[in-house]
C-alpha cells in the first residue's frame, strides 16, 4: 500500500481530506484510503497492484462487474462520435425507452446524479401538490442537496435540522422524518401537516440494508393516497438490481416517481428521475418545473446504459447474482452460528450486510446499535487478505454478475479466519 499512502500524502494537499467523497476517506474504519488503479470482473486492483475481490462495486452500479467487454467498446464507439453535444441524440431516446420499458414508468428525465434526480424529482412533486412539506426518513440517504441532509431527533418523529452546515434552518424545516418501518409515525406526519411527497428508499440500503417489513411499501402508498401525497422511491440502490423493474416490480408497489442513479449508465455519471406523464409534464419545457443541464443525456452514459440494460434482459444475470448473494450471506450467517457471536446478515436480492454487535437489524433504532469499531477492526482484517468491503458498517455489499462461486467461498473462508481470529484475541 506503500503507493496509495504517497498518493494520499499529496492528495489531502491539494483536495479536502484528500477525497472528492467523504466515505473514501477510510474515517470510519482507520487507516489510509487505497488508490485504485484498475478494475475488472470481480477485482480491483490498487496503485501497489494487489487485488481484492470487490464487494462495493463503485457502490453498487457495476451489476455486471468491472470493466465489462460489451461496455467498454459501447463507450470507445461513442466517444470517437464525440464527448458531448448539449442537444438531442438518437441514444437519449433508446435508453430513455430501455428504462420505461423495464420500470412501467411513462416519462423519464436525465440529469448527471442521483442527487441531481432526487432534488428534481423534491421540485417536481412539490408544484405538482403546491404544497412545501416532504417526509423522509431516518437512516434514508438520498443525496447531498440541502432538503435531503436532515437527521431524526431523539424521538421518532420531529421536524428536521440541518445535518450539515451550510444547510439553513428555513430549508430544513420543511423536512420532516419519520421512522423507517412504522407506518404510525408516517400517518401522524400526514395527519398534522400538507404534505407533498414520501420519499423512502425501498430497502434502506444507506443503513446497511435494512429490509421493508410485510405491508410497509404498500402501507405507503395507501396513506400517501388517503392524504393526496405524492409517493416517491429513490431507486438509486435497488433500481435494476432487485430485478429490471426493481424495487416496485420486487415488492409489487407502484410510486409516483421514481428517481434513479449511475447504473442505468453502467457506473458513467448518470441519473433519472421519471413517473407518471401528468406529473413528468409539469417539467419544463412542457410546464413551469424548471430543471436543465449541459451534460443531461451525455452521449457516452448514454452508449454505456444501453450497453448494460441490453445484458439485464438476460434472466440468468439476476438469478446468478441472487444465487450467489444467498451464497455470501447465509455462510457469514453461519459462521456468526458456529462462532457464537452477536451479529447478524441481513439480505435481499444481490445486496446483503453484516451487522456486528446486534441481532436483528430492522429498523434505524436497532441498527444504531450496531458496534462500528468492531466491523472497522473486520474491514481492515479483510482487506489485508484481500476482500475489499464498504470502509462503513452503513453500506451494502454488492453482487455482481463476475462474482464466481469460487470468489464467494474464498471470502466466507477468509470472513472465518479473520472472525476466528478477532474471537481469540478477544474482540469479539
Amino acid at each position: 500500500m506503500e503507493k496509495s499512502k504517497a498518493l494520499f500524502n499529496r492528495a489531502v494537499k491539494v483536495m479536502p481530506g484528500g477525497v472528492n467523497s467523504p466515505v473514501r476517506a477510510f474515517k470510519a474504519v482507520g487507516g489510509n484510503p487505497l488508490f485504485i488503479d484498475r478494475a475488472d470482473g470481480p477485482k480491483i486492483y490498487d496503485a501497489d497492484g494487489k487485488g481484492y475481490i470487490d464487494y462495493v462495486s463503485s457502490w453498487g452500479p457495476m451489476i455486471l462487474g468491472h470493466n465489462n467487454p460489451k461496455i467498454r467498446d459501447a463507450v470507445k464507439a461513442a466517444a470517437q462520435k464525440g464527448l458531448s453535444f448539449g442537444a438531442p441524440a438518437e441514444a437519449e431516446v433508446k435508453l430513455a425507452e430501455k428504462i420505461t420499458n423495464f420500470t412501467g414508468i411513462e416519462m423519464v428525465r436525465m440529469v448527471n446524479s442521483g442527487t441531481e434526480a432526487v432534488m428534481s424529482a423534491l421540485r417536481l412533486a412539490r408544484a405538482y401538490t403546491n404544497r412545501k412539506k416532504i417526509i423522509k426518513f431516518a437512516g434514508c440517504y438520498h443525496g447531498h442537496s440541502d432538503s435531503m441532509l436532515v437527521k431524526a431527533g431523539s424521538g421518532a418523529l420531529t421536524t428536521g435540522e440541518p445535518d450539515s452546515l451550510g444547510v439553513t434552518g428555513a430549508v430544513a424545516e420543511d423536512t420532516l422524518v419519520a421512522a423507517y418501518n412504522d407506518l404510525g409515525s408516517v400517518e401522524a406526519l400526514l395527519k398534522q401537516y400538507e404534505v407533498a411527497c414520501v420519499i423512502v428508499e425501498p430497502v434502506a440500503a444507506n443503513m446497511g440494508v435494512v429490509l421493508p417489513r410485510d405491508g410497509f411499501l404498500s402501507g405507503l402508498r395507501g396513506l400517501c393516497d388517503t392524504y393526496s401525497a405524492l409517493l416517491v422511491f429513490d431507486e438509486v440502490i435497488t433500481g435494476f438490481r432487485l430485478g429490471r423493474g426493481g424495487a416496485q416490480e420486487y415488492y409489487g408497489v407502484r410510486a409516483d416517481l421514481v428517481t434513479s442513479g449511475k447504473i442505468i449508465g453502467g457506473g458513467m455519471p448518470v441519473g433519472a428521475y421519471g413517473g407518471k406523464k401528468a406529473i413528468m409534464e409539469y417539467i419544463s419545457p412542457c410546464g413551469a418545473v424548471y430543471q436543465a443541464g449541459t451534460l443531461s443525456g451525455n452521449p457516452i452514459a448514454m452508449a454505456a446504459g444501453l450497453a448494460q440494460l441490453a445484458m439485464l434482459e438476460n434472466d440468468e444475470v439476476y438469478k446468478h447474482i441472487d444465487q450467489m448473494c444467498v451464497k455470501l450471506a447465509n455462510g457469514m450467517s453461519a459462521a456468526i452460528k458456529d462462532l457464537g457471536l452477536k451479529a447478524c446478515v441481513n439480505q435481499v436480492g444481490s445486496l446483503c450486510c453484516m451487522f456486528f454487535g446486534i441481532e436483528t437489524a430492522d429498523d434505524y433504532q436497532a441498527v444504531m446499535g450496531a458496534d462500528t469499531k468492531l466491523y472497522a477492526r473486520y474491514f481492515r482484517e479483510m482487506l489485508a487478505a484481500g476482500i475489499y468491503l464498504a470502509p462503513s458498517q452503513f453500506e451494502a455489499m454488492f453482487v455482481s454478475f463476475a462474482h464466481t462461486g469460487n470468489d464467494i467461498t474464498e471470502t466466507l473462508n477468509k470472513a472465518e479466519m479473520v472472525l476466528r481470529k478477532m474471537k481469540s484475541e478477544g474482540a469479539l
